[in-house]
């Protein structure tokens, strides 16, 4: 089932409908590739409609997250990005502290996490939302620090 056909479906079994404001926001999703910020998203959509404000941007989100169909990351940037998951499904993600990059990775390496977890502390994690800091490949190979590229307020320069 595709994506749209998957989000028309939820929002009709929780009450809700496909405005028009929502089908635009969910075809710019479709658009980009990777983590974007909803003012990312709204300049996009302002191209094509200039009546969606910002917070209908975030309500959509929220409302896409709720559903299962967009993640959010909060990234070294100190800044909420998101992707549209579709259905291909949630993933952990592994955040560079140095750079800045993204890296997807699937859930099915943190099952034993998940499960020490459940039986040592009876939590049960959401590890679909589960943002892990640290350094890829390439800056942990140059000797980059978790901070290096960052300002005094945390944002990369």
């Amino acid at each position: 089932m595709a994506c749209e056909q998957v989000f028309i479906q939820q929002l009709r079994e929780r009450g809700f409908r496909l405005t028009p404001q929502r089908e635009i926001i969910l075809s710019v999703l479709h658009e980009v590739e990777g983590l974007v910020t909803a003012e990312e998203i709204h300049r996009r959509v302002q191209r094509i409609s200039t009546t969606i404000d910002i917070s209908t941007v975030y309500r959509t989100l929220e409302l896409l997250e709720e559903l299962d169909l967009v993640s959010c990351v909060d990234t070294s940037e100190a800044q909420r990005r998101y992707e549209l998951l579709g259905i291909h499904g949630p993933h952990l993600h592994l955040v560079c502290q140095a750079c800045g990059r993204v890296i997807a990775a699937e859930l099915e390496i943190a099952r034993d996490f998940d499960e020490r977890l459940r039986t040592g502390y009876g939590f049960q994690p959401a590890l679909d939302h589960l943002s892990i800091p640290g350094l890829c490949s390439t800056c942990a190979a140059s000797g980059a620090s978790p901070t290096q590229g960052r300002g005094a307020d945390g944002v990369l320069g």
